[in-house]
């Protein structure tokens, strides 16, 4: 398989890790769009949110649960985050593995730009 996020959870490419555990890992992004930029992943490969399956519903919750720690651990919880997951080409997915991006440490205004 020749997914990014698979060879950082298998270890031949480097990340600087914040979190991890046995189903979900996190790290900074390499391009931050924000002081706090973190990438959140199920160490289970499934390409984009169409196709989770009712079996991995549970990994929406792990994933979320860390990103309550990241966003605690990293100072973020109290002044306000953001957690994205892009699904799909026209919404800006480029690794199809699903992630979520949890943006952070300064205020990040209107999510989607005006027409």
């Amino acid at each position: 398989m020749d997914c990014i996020f698979c060879k950082i959870i298998e270890g031949t490419l480097p990340s600087k890790k914040v979190y991890e555990t046995e189903r979900v890992v996190a790290f900074h992004d390499i391009q931050p769009k924000a002081p706090v930029h973190i990438v959140i992943i199920p160490k289970k490969h499934i390409p984009t949110m169409n196709d989770l399956q009712k079996e991995d519903y549970a990994l929406l919750g792990d994933i979320h649960e860390a990103a309550q720690q990241i966003a605690k651990d990293l100072g973020v919880a109290q002044s306000g985050y953001r957690l994205v997951n892009n699904c799909n080409k026209d919404s800006g997915q480029i690794v199809f593995h699903i992630h979520y991006h949890l943006l952070g440490g300064e205020p990040l205004g209107d999510i989607v730009g005006s027409r």
